[in-house]
């Protein structure tokens, strides 16, 4: 039995030291800028989570990893088990947070009670004509080149020291179920795609990826999921023109069958843009997986590592 049972991912931390560099990234990449007054670069996407990327000033780094818990009471639980306390939430949208630091020193921040925004219209996706069917019929698909529309922050990975360690300690607060165990050999796990606890309500098959690396503690990417695969490729587009720096795709993963494209912003944090992923339910279990299946692709190019 897990402490609270989260319900999202909410936000990712940096910091920088030029946040007017880092705006001009976000918003070609598809993030807003939300107006704060304490000095913290906030940008959101076109759903109703006030704030997914928030950036200080700084020396370059990964600062902290946000979870939405279900209720102010589910704050109040964990902060009692913790030995901590609930406090304000000083960021856009208010609400509540309890910090925590995991076993490799990472800030993880549980947050509820927050003000949700205005969901931002999308784009209307194409109406596609392909070898099954004729839907399109006497008009023609047109798309403004603009950057990606993200909507939601779905997933984070962590490279962690300690494996089995950084597990349970999610495990037991969070209520995170394995989807699947990464085996470096056979019987040996270095790693897990972790989806929340929704019971019947099917979920993301990961929201939480951790991966023993010798690199570790070490923040590895936060994925963010955009309107569609159209969208998808024309934000590859508008960050390929803007001459960002890209660190793999497009392809289609194998575990959780996203489509992906992953950029990385101006000092070498990788944000990756998804689509069509899978969802699971709790009934669902868990499985396990290979190195070969981490890394390949149902299509597009191999991870880097695996490049030659």
């Amino acid at each position: 039995m897990s402490t609270i049972k989260i319900e999202d991912i909410a936000h990712v931390r940096f910091s920088a030291p030029d946040l007017a560099a880092m705006k001009t990234f976000l918003e070609e990449f598809g993030l807003a800028p939300v107006a704060s007054e304490d000095g913290v670069l906030y940008a959101r996407g076109a759903g109703d989570q006030p704030f997914l990327h928030a950036t200080t000033v700084g020396e370059p780094g990964f600062q902290a990893l946000g979870f939405r818990a279900e209720s102010l009471d589910d704050l109040k639980i964990l902060a009692a088990a913790e030995g901590t306390q609930v406090a304000p939430l000083n960021a856009p949208g208010g609400g509540f947070v309890v910090t925590l630091a995991d076993p490799d020193g990472n800030r993880v921040e549980v947050v509820a009670g927050q003000t949700r925004a205005k969901p931002q219209t999308l784009p209307g996706g194409a109406i596609r004509n392909d070898a099954r069917d004729k839907a399109r019929l006497r008009a023609s698909t047109r798309m403004d080149a603009c950057p990606a529309h993200v909507v939601r922050l779905g997933h984070a990975v962590l490279e962690v020291k300690d494996f089995r360690a950084s597990e349970a300690w999610y495990k037991s607060r969070f209520g995170f179920i394995t989807s699947d165990e990464i085996e470096g050999a056979p019987g040996f796990a270095v790693g897990a795609f972790m989806r929340c606890d929704r019971g019947t309500a099917p979920t993301d098959h990961h929201t939480l990826f951790l991966l023993q690396s010798p690199a570790a503690p070490r923040f590895n990417h936060a994925a963010f999921e955009v309107a569609d695969f159209d969208d998808l490729m024309r934000g590859h587009t508008h960050l390929k023109k803007a001459k960002r720096t890209p660190a793999w795709g497009v392809g289609r993963h194998i575990l959780g069958s996203q489509i992906f494209d992953y950029w990385k912003d101006p000092w070498g944090h990788e944000l990756e843009h998804w689509t069509d992923g899978d969802l699971f339910t709790a009934e669902d279990g868990s499985h396990k997986a290979s190195f070969q299946d981490l890394l390949g692709v149902q299509w597009g190019p191999n991870h880097p590592m695996m490049a030659g």
